[in-house]
C-alpha cells in the first residue's frame, strides 16, 4: 500500500465530497478514503499491485473533479504556492467583477423603467434579455455546465440547483418575452442577481475558507528563500534554498532564519524556535547544537553544516502533520457529509412538491389567495416586467417563482463546511502553542477526555535524572562503571544519567558481551572482564533473582533521602555491588498544569513503575491524592489499570517513555510529552512539542470548544435549511402574504455558508 493526497478542484458541498469518496471507493485497489470540502484534498492508501492512478485521476475528471497528485516537494511548494494563489484569487476576482458589472447594468435598467433615467436602451426589456444571456455565459457557465453533468450523472449537488434555478428563471422569462399571452412571469433580474450573489458568496467564503488554513502558510513563510553558501575557499555565496544538499556548509547571520536543519560548527547565539515548541522564551544554541528549519537566529553569526534538506525537514514534516489532521474525520463530519451528500435529494424533491402543490392545489384551498396578497410579494416589479407576465394571476406563474426560490436557499455548503472550518482553525492554533492533533478524529475524542493519567518519570519530572548518592559500596567509581557499561545501549532516563556521569568523570567503559533487558524492572547481562553475571535494576527485582542484600538495607530504605528518590541497584553474581540514589527534579509547570486540569474538573491519576515512597512523594508535590497513585507498576499492569479506569471513563494518558508506549495506544487519548522518546511520540495521539506540560490543560479545553464550534456551526446550517427552506417554499404565503424572491433566496445561502466559517474563526 501507499498513501496517496490529492488536490481535488471543483468540490462546493457535502454532495460534492459524498461523490468523490464514491469514485474513489469504487475504484479497484483503493482503501481508506477520506476527502476534506476545506482543503479540496483527498486521501487514501492504493495498493501497488492495483489501480492505476491514472484511472483514478481520469474518472474523476471526467465526473467534474479534476484533480492532480499533491505535490509534497517542499522547497517546490513554497515557491508555487503563492502564485497559484494569486492565479486562483485574480480569475475568481474578474468572474466577481464582471458580474457586478452585469448587476450594476441590470439595477440601471430597472431605474430607466420606473422613469428615474431616462434611457430608452436601458428600459428595454430586450437589453435585460441580453444581459441576463451573458450572465449566464461568461460569469455563471461553469456553475451551469458542472451543475447540470453531475445532475445528468444522477449525483445532484450544490451547482445543480443553482443551474436548475438560474435557467429555470431564465427560461421562464424568455417564454415570457417571447408569448406574453401564456402569463409566464418574467424576471431577467434574477439570473443576473442570482448569479453575481452566489458567486460574491462563494469569493467570500473562500476568503474566509483560505483564513482558516492559515497556519499553514504562516510555516511556509517561514522558510527563507536564499541562504549564504560557504564555498571550499570559506567565501560565502547567496544561493536559492532549494539548491542546498547535506552535508554543505552555510553563514546564517543575526535576524535570519535557519533554511534547512542544521547542527552548529561555530558560534553561538540565542535561537527563536517558538514555531516548533509554542515557547516564546529563545534557546541558546552552541557548537554541536541541533537547530530546526524555521528557527530564528536572534543574536550572533552562526556556521552550520546542513543535515536535513526539504521534505526532510522538522518544518516539511510539521506542515505535512497539521495538513493530515484533516485526512480522518472526526465522527461527527462523517456523518454530517452522509446527510450532506442526501441533502440536494431531498432540495429537489421539495421544489418538485413545491410546483405542483402551488400549481394544483393551492389555488383549490385559498380560491382568493392571489387576489388578496398580490401586493406582499417580496419580488422586483417594474410596469414593462408587469405587461410581460410577472404579475399575472396565475398559479402557475406563482409554482414557479416558488420553486426557482427552493432550489436556490438550499445550502448544502454550509453543512459541508461546518466540522472541517473548525477542525482546520483548531489544529493551526494547536499547533502554534506547540501542540501537535495526530488527526481530527483525535481532537473529537479529546474533547471527551475526563480523567488524566501521568507517568511520573520524564513527565511530570523534568527527565532528566542525575546520582545523588552511592550507598553500600566502597567503590563508587567501580560501581558507576559497571552499571553504566551495561546501561549503554539503553535508552531509559536512568541509563542516561549513569552514563552521563560516567562521561563527566571520564571513566572507561566495559565492552558488553550479552545483554537481556527486563522490561519495567532491570537489566541482565555478562561484561568483558567480569566473570560472573551483572544486574541493575529494581530492589525488588535482585530480591526476587535472589541477590544478598546488606543487613542495613532495611533501614536505609526508609530514610527521608531515599523516599525523595530512586534507588537503583548493582550485582555482580548474587552479591549486592552498592545502590545509586538517582533524583529527578520535578518540571516547574507540572504543579500548575495539575491544578488547572483539577480547576476544570478532571480526574488526576499517576501510574508509575518507581517505589511507593518516591512516588507518593511526587504526589504530595503535585497535590494528587494518595488513592489515585500507582507505584511499582511494570508495564502490562499499566495496562490493566488504564483498562479498569475506561470502564467509566474516557482516558487520556500522558508518557514519555519506551515503557509508555502500550499505555498510550491502549487509553482513548494517548498524549507524548514532546521531549521524550520517538516510539512514545509515534503511539501518541497529541504531542506536547517542547519540554512543557502547560499546553495539556489548553489543548484538552480546546478541543471541547472546538466541538462546541461544530455544533454550533451544524446548530446553524440545518436551523437555516429548516427555517429558509419552508420560507421559499411559500409558508408564510396564504396567511401574512409573504414571499421570497429567488435572489434574495440566493443572497441568504451565500450567508449561510459565510457565516458558518466566520464562526470557525471566532474559535479562541
Amino acid at each position: 500500500m501507499k498513501t496517496i493526497q490529492l488536490n481535488v478542484s471543483g468540490m462546493k458541498c457535502g454532495g460534492c465530497v459524498q461523490t468523490v469518496e464514491r469514485i474513489l471507493k469504487n475504484s479497484d485497489g483503493v482503501e481508506n478514503v477520506s476527502v476534506n470540502l476545506l482543503s479540496e484534498s483527498a486521501y487514501f492508501n492504493l495498493q501497488n499491485n492495483h489501480s492505476n492512478l491514472e484511472d483514478i485521476l481520469d474518472n474523476l475528471r471526467s465526473n467534474g473533479f479534476p484533480s492532480k497528485i499533491y505535490n509534497n516537494v517542499f522547497s517546490e511548494r513554497i515557491n508555487k504556492a503563492e502564485l497559484e494563489k494569486k492565479t486562483k484569487w485574480f480569475d475568481k476576482w474578474k468572474k466577481l467583477n464582471f458580474a457586478f458589472l452585469l448587476l450594476t447594468l441590470s439595477g440601471l435598467g430597472h431605474l430607466a423603467e420606473g422613469g428615474y433615467i431616462n434611457s430608452s436602451l436601458l428600459a428595454s426589456i430586450y437589453f435585460h434579455a441580453f444581459i441576463a444571456t451573458l450572465s449566464l455565459l461568461i460569469p455563471g457557465r461553469p456553475i451551469i455546465i458542472k451543475g447540470f453533468i453531475s445532475f445528468w450523472k444522477r449525483r445532484p449537488d450544490m451547482d445543480s440547483l443553482v443551474a436548475l434555478g438560474v435557467t429555470s428563471a431564465y427560461f421562464t422569462s424568455i417564454l415570457s418575452l417571447l408569448l406574453p399571452s401564456i402569463g409566464f412571469p418574467c424576471f431577467f433580474n434574477e439570473p443576473v442577481m442570482l448569479l453575481g450573489f452566489i458567486l460574491l458568496g462563494r469569493f467570500l467564503e473562500d476568503r474566509a475558507k483560505y483564513q482558516t488554513s492559515s497556519s499553514i502558510g504562516e510555516l511556509l513563510d517561514l522558510q527563507p528563500e536564499t541562504t549564504l553558501l560557504i564555498d571550499k575557499n570559506d567565501r560565502t555565496k547567496s544561493i536559492r534554498v532549494n539548491a542546498l544538499k547535506e552535508g554543505q556548509y552555510i553563514q546564517v547571520l543575526a535576524g535570519d532564519r535557519i533554511p534547512a536543519d542544521c547542527v552548529v560548527i561555530e558560534g553561538s547565539s540565542l535561537i527563536d524556535v517558538s514555531h516548533i515548541t509554542g515557547e516564546a522564551k529563545p534557546i541558546q544554541a552552541q557548537k554541536g547544537d541541533n537547530l530546526l528549519n524555521g528557527s530564528l537566529n536572534l543574536n550572533s553569526t552562526l556556521k552550520l553544516e546542513v543535515i536535513k534538506v526539504g521534505s526532510n525537514t522538522s518544518l516539511a514534516k510539521l506542515v505535512n502533520l497539521i495538513e493530515s489532521v484533516q485526512s480522518k474525520k472526526p465522527q461527527i463530519q462523517r456523518l454530517t457529509d452522509v446527510i450532506a451528500g442526501k441533502f440536494t435529494y431531498f432540495v429537489l424533491l421539495t421544489a418538485i412538491l413545491t410546483f405542483f402543490f402551488w400549481w394544483k392545489f393551492a389555488i383549490i384551498i385559498w380560491p382568493d389567495l392571489l387576489n388578496n396578497n398580490t401586493n406582499l410579494i417580496l419580488s422586483t416589479h417594474h410596469s414593462l416586467h408587469d405587461s410581460l407576465g410577472e404579475y399575472a394571476q396565475t398559479s402557475l406563474s406563482l409554482a414557479i417563482q416558488l420553486s426557482i426560490a427552493v432550489l436556490v436557499i438550499a445550502c448544502p455548503c454550509a453543512l459541508g463546511l461546518a466540522t472541517p472550518t473548525v477542525i482546520t482553525v483548531a489544529s493551526g492554533k494547536a499547533a502554534k502553542k506547540g501542540i501537535l492533533f495526530k488527526s481530527g478524529e483525535k481532537i473529537e475524542i479529546a474533547s471527551k477526555i475526563d480523567t488524566v493519567i501521568f507517568d511520573k518519570t520524564g513527565t511530570l519530572t523534568e527527565g532528566r535524572p542525575f546520582i545523588v548518592d552511592y550507598l553500600f559500596c566502597d567503590d563508587n567509581e567501580f560501581l558507576l562503571r559497571i552499571s553504566a557499561s551495561l546501561e549503554k545501549q539503553s535508552r531509559h532516563p536512568i541509563a542516561k544519567a549513569l552514563i552521563t556521569e560516567a562521561e563527566n568523570q571520564n571513566l572507561q567503559l566495559f565492552n558488553i558481551l550479552e545483554i537481556k533487558n527486563e522490561s519495567g524492572r532491570g537489566i541482565i547481562g555478562r561484561l568483558e572482564t567480569i566473570e560472573e553475571e551483572v544486574k541493575v535494576g529494581s530492589i525488588d527485582w535482585l530480591k526476587d533473582c535472589e541477590v544478598s542484600m546488606n543487613e542495613d538495607l532495611a533501614k536505609v530504605m526508609s530514610s527521608n533521602n531515599l523516599n525523595k528518590n530512586t534507588a537503583i541497584g548493582v550485582s555482580v553474581g548474587n552479591q549486592l555491588l552498592g545502590l545509586m540514589l538517582i533524583g529527578d527534579s520535578l518540571r516547574e509547570d507540572s504543579s500548575e498544569s495539575i491544578k488547572q486540569l483539577k480547576i476544570s474538573n478532571f480526574k488526576i491519576h499517576i501510574l508509575s513503575g518507581d517505589r511507593k515512597a518516591t512516588v507518593q512523594e511526587i504526589g504530595k508535590l503535585v497535590n494528587c491524592s494518595n488513592e489515585n497513585l500507582k507505584w511499582e507498576l511494570l508495564p502490562d499492569e499499566k495496562l490493566k489499570n488504564i483498562e479498569i479506569l475506561k470502564r467509566d471513563n474516557c482516558v487520556a494518558m500522558v508518557g514519555d517513555g519506551i515503557n509508555d508506549a502500550p499505555a498510550l495506544a491502549a487509553s482513548n487519548l494517548g498524549i507524548a510529552v514532546g521531549s521524550g522518546t520517538q516510539i512514545a511520540k509515534a503511539n501518541a495521539d497529541v504531542v506536547l512539542m517542547g519540554n512543557k506540560l502547560k499546553g495539556l490543560h489548553y489543548a484538552l479545553m480546546l478541543a471541547r470548544k472546538t466541538m462546541n464550534k461544530i455544533k454550533q456551526n451544524l446548530f446553524w446550517a440545518f436551523g437555516y435549511n429548516l427555517i429558509a427552506i419552508p420560507l421559499a417554499a411559500g409558508a408564510l404565503f396564504p396567511k401574512f402574504g409573504i414571499l421570497l424572491s429567488p435572489s434574495i433566496a440566493a443572497l441568504l445561502m451565500a450567508i449561510s455558508s459565510i457565516t458558518v466559517v466566520i464562526n470557525a474563526l471566532s474559535l479562541k
